[in-house]
């Protein structure tokens, strides 16, 4: 994703208005499928309660990324697998998450 921003802002200007571009893979992940793939990234299990879809719940979600492609140069350079892995590293890197690196800049 970093490199897509990096690219839009190379980008920039090129066009009168505002410009959106979709990010992703172009393939869905089921929460199922992502569940299992943090796990393998954590080597634990995470506890599941599956429950009916409630009301207003989309059946699927996921970006068509064709224009970034197109008009940045960009597509995804990693899978869920390694999205996972690299997500997991930091947290555990990072334990306390974000709070040390935001009062790190003044942040609260």
């Amino acid at each position: 994703l970093a490199r897509a921003h990096i690219a839009a802002l190379g980008w920039t200007g090129r066009s009168a208005g505002a410009e959106v571009f979709n990010l992703g893979t172009g393939a869905g992940v089921s929460v199922l499928e992502a569940v299992a793939a943090f796990e393998r990234a954590s080597g634990g299990a995470i506890p599941l309660a599956i429950r009916p879809r409630r009301p207003g719940d989309v059946a699927a979600c996921y970006a068509d990324p064709a224009k970034a492609g197109r008009v940045l140069g960009w597509r995804a350079g990693q899978g869920l697998e390694a999205i996972c892995a690299s997500a997991w590293a930091w947290a555990r890197a990072n334990p306390e998450g974000f709070r040390r690196h935001s009062a790190e800049i003044g942040g609260p």
